[in-house]
C-alpha cells in the first residue's frame, strides 16, 4: 500500500493545486456559460442566481492562480478549464432545455395530415397559407413549443416529413402568463421547473 503525504510541497504544487484550479475553473466557466445563455433569454432570476455562484468560483480559482504565479502547472490548468467550462456550459444548457421556440414550417404538401400527428403529439399549431417566389402555394405552419418538447417536433418533421423545411428560432420572452397549447408528456421535477421558469 502506498502512503501519499498531503503536506508534501511538490504534491501541492504539482497535483492538488492545478488540479483544484482546473475544476473551479470548469464548475466557474460552466456557470458563466449558463448565465450569458439565460441572460439572452431574459431570465434575469435565474441569471442573477448563476452569477452568484460563478463569482464565488470565480474568486477562488482566480485567487489560487494569483498567489502562486509561478506554477506553470496551475496557470495551464486555469487555462484549459476556461476552455472545457466553455463546452460543459453549453452542453449542461441544452440539457435543461429552459425557455421557449418558435419552429416554422414551410411545405408545399397538404398539411392536414401533418397538422393531425403533430396536435396528436400534443402540439398547438398555426396555419398560414403562402406563395413561393415562383408562384407556387406553400403552407407555413407556426408552432411555439418549451425547448424541452422540441426534439420530438424535430424528429417527428424529420421522420415523416422529409420534404418540409423549417427553422427554428428561441424566443427571448414571452408575454407573462401567456398560455400556449403543449401537451407534457411526463411530470418530472426537471419538466415542471422547466414550465415555471421558461
Amino acid at each position: 500500500m502506498i502512503l501519499v503525504n498531503l503536506e508534501d510541497p511538490v504534491l501541492i504544487s504539482w497535483v492538488i493545486l492545478p488540479t483544484v484550479i482546473l475544476i473551479a475553473r470548469i464548475v466557474e466557466t460552466s456557470l458563466k456559460t449558463l448565465r450569458l445563455v439565460y441572460v439572452a433569454k431574459g431570465l434575469k432570476y435565474l441569471a442573477s442566481a448563476i452569477g452568484m455562484g460563478e463569482v464565488a468560483v470565480w474568486l477562488l480559482s482566480t485567487g489560487l492562480v494569483i498567489t502562486n504565479l509561478t506554477n506553470v502547472l496551475g496557470i495551464l490548468a486555469y487555462i484549459v478549464g476556461y476552455a472545457i467550462g466553455t463546452v460543459v456550459g453549453m452542453d449542461v444548457e441544452d440539457r435543461l432545455k429552459f425557455g421557449h421556440v418558435i419552429v416554422r414550417i414551410i411545405t408545399r404538401s397538404n398539411t392536414d395530415e401533418m397538422m393531425r400527428e403533430l396536435r396528436e403529439k400534443g402540439f398547438g399549431i398555426t396555419r398560414i397559407e403562402g406563395q413561393g417566389s415562383f408562384g407556387s402555394m406553400v403552407s407555413i405552419l407556426l408552432v411555439l413549443v418549451p425547448r424541452h418538447g422540441m426534439d420530438d417536433l424535430v424528429d417527428t418533421l424529420n421522420t415523416s416529413y422529409p420534404e418540409a423545411i423549417f427553422s427554428i428560432e428561441d424566443i427571448r420572452s414571452l408575454k407573462e402568463n401567456a398560455s400556449i397549447f403543449f401537451k407534457p408528456r411526463g411530470g418530472s421535477v426537471l419538466e415542471r421547473l422547466r414550465e415555471k421558469i421558461g
